[in-house]
């Protein structure tokens, strides 16, 4: 966790204790990384509602000061996520309940979708899944890089390496000495293609009409398989998915690479099998046999997955 200082922004995709309990210490294990003096790194939040008091509380009780600011911006969920009987409206809990200003209660559009940030290089969104209580997915969408400047046509221009090289790459016009005006796609190749990571976190399936959209054609989808397919009534019983469902939900999206996570305690890696333990593989096994001829990774603890930058189209 040596990049931990760097941190600026946490997304929680729901609030049941195994995903919300340690947010409050790591947020103060990185408050340590910062030293004794106040960070101006920001750090921004988004979950669910209910997630702003949560930390409120937690720091408040415990005495913990934290040395940089933060922000919580909560999704507002709706009760098609969860089983009637598991549905709490914390809309008492909104914004005017210790909200700053640079803070946000976001609505999801007609779509299910929420948009949490847009800037030079990404856009990020949630979107609704179905769980024990809400819980989110998120798309993290690189956006399109400029192309590659054609250094040979700048210099038939007259224009030399500088200022103006970099003013192109950045996508604005330059007006020259002469008068002429050059356009960035005078000069500049064909822009090369963002990537898309998309995560769903605890689920048995999506509660949003646009999530198979948002995912369309993902680099990587990262999707939960707890249990193996012999046991969906009991996952979707308990509000998880098997290996089955993520492999359709794949198909669906055109996802380019798959990875699992969230297995079962039951389920152990080859060599650490004991009495009543099942080989973890049955489950990348299971979704391969839908996915046929495409890679299936299995998550583990520190796993590293690189994203190759794409060709331009």
């Amino acid at each position: 966790m040596r990049y931990r200082g760097r941190i600026t922004k946490i997304f929680i995709t729901h609030l049941h204790g195994d995903h919300l309990f340690g947010l409050p210490g790591f947020l103060c294990t990185v408050s340590l990384q910062c030293g004794s003096t106040p960070s101006k790194q920001h750090v921004d939040i988004y979950g669910p509602v209910g997630l702003r008091n949560f930390i409120r509380m937690s720091l408040e009780v415990s005495h913990s000061q934290l040395a940089f600011p933060y922000s919580v911006h909560e999704l507002i969920p709706s009760e098609d996520q969860c089983p009637a009987e598991e549905y709490k409206d914390f809309s008492s809990w909104g914004p005017a309940n210790g909200c700053s200003p640079e803070e946000q209660t976001i609505c999801a559009d007609t779509k299910g979708s929420y948009l949490l940030l847009e800037n030079e290089q990404f856009i990020v969104k949630a979107f609704k899944l179905f769980h024990r209580i809400p819980s989110f997915g998120f798309v993290i969408a690189e956006r399109d890089r400029p192309g590659k400047l054609n250094v040979n046509k700048l210099r038939e221009l007259g224009i030399q390496p500088g200022p103006v090289y970099g003013k192109l790459k950045l996508g604005s016009p330059v007006l020259l000495e002469n008068g002429q005006t050059i356009s960035p796609s005078d000069v500049l190749g064909d822009p090369v293609p963002g990537r898309k990571v998309c995560i769903l976190g605890d689920c048995s399936g999506v509660a949003a009409a646009g999530a198979a959209e948002l995912c369309c054609d993902a680099d990587l989808l990262i999707h939960e398989a707890t249990l193996d397919d012999g046991q969906m009534d009991k996952a979707k019983e308990h509000g998880h998915s098997t290996p089955k469902m993520a492999a359709e939900f794949a198909k669906l999206c055109g996802a380019k690479q798959l990875v699992l996570t969230h297995f079962s305690q039951r389920y152990k890696p080859p060599g650490q099998i004991t009495e009543g333990d099942e080989d973890v593989t049955v489950l990348k096994t299971q979704t391969e046999n839908i996915l046929i001829g495409q890679n299936v990774i299995l998550a583990e603890d520190f796993l590293t997955v690189n994203l190759k930058i794409k060709k331009p189209t």
